[in-house]
């Protein structure tokens, strides 16, 4: 395993964050989900990065009526494995799985 890099105190403050600042962005675009603010289409098509590095179980987690089985069940079903964030979804994977959220 590779060393990580020798941070000065201030550079690794920064950088916890705006760490920190990404996971309440990822956790503010699943309120939205729950909520119904924001679609899964919308979601899929966004060109914001925090939507992008968001994992696509965690997304299909925080729909309403959907768990953690149901979520998995259909990642299985659409083919897309469980680690793959949704910047990392092909065209058809989108597709595929938009048409299998409107049944």
């Amino acid at each position: 395993m590779a060393t990580p890099p020798i941070l000065t105190p201030e550079q690794r403050s920064a950088a916890l964050a705006k760490a920190a600042e990404a996971r309440t962005a990822r956790a503010a675009i699943k309120v939205e989900l729950k909520q119904g603010t924001l679609t899964v289409a919308a979601a899929l098509e966004s060109a914001d990065p925090n939507v992008g590095k968001l994992k696509v179980i965690a997304m299909l987690e925080s729909l309403p009526g959907l768990g953690k089985v149901k979520a998995r069940k259909i990642m299985e079903e659409v083919g897309i494995a469980d680690n793959r964030k949704i910047q990392g979804l092909g065209t058809q994977q989108k597709k595929t799985l938009l048409e299998h959220l409107a049944k």
